[in-house]
């Protein structure tokens, strides 16, 4: 994990949460830092770099837009439920259900687990 940081400009005068009013912006640099995987970062740069943008660029851009949204600008829901993960997360529940062992506490799992590597 690599930590990188990036300025952010933000309308300090908040009249409109419109970006791109640019006479209303009013320069301010604020440090935000967040750690990424170094493989998914240059990726990233990469895409960015293809929209002819900059990664600092674009994440400014998203800020704006959550700032306008009032929350996330884009659906965080899983649309495609048929995938590997989620169908062994569903045998697993099934399978616990049919065992009768759906409602286990962490304790009792534990215990079980213990008991069987004696």
């Amino acid at each position: 994990m690599i930590a990188f940081v990036y300025y952010f400009c933000y309308n300090n005068t908040k009249k409109s949460n419109d970006c791109t009013h640019k006479e209303e912006l009013i320069m301010a640099n604020t440090l935000v830092q967040f750690r990424t995987d170094e493989a998914e970062k240059l990726e990233a740069i990469q895409i960015c770099a293809k929209l002819g943008l900059s990664l600092p660029a674009y994440l400014r851009m998203c800020i704006c837009r959550m700032v306008q949204e009032k929350g996330i600008p884009f659906d965080m829901k899983l649309k495609n439920e048929d995938n590997a993960g989620i169908r062994a997360l569903k045998k697993a529940s099934q399978i616990a259900e049919d065992y009768g062992i759906a409602d286990m506490t962490l304790d009792e799992i534990n215990a079980e687990i213990a008991e069987a590597r004696k």
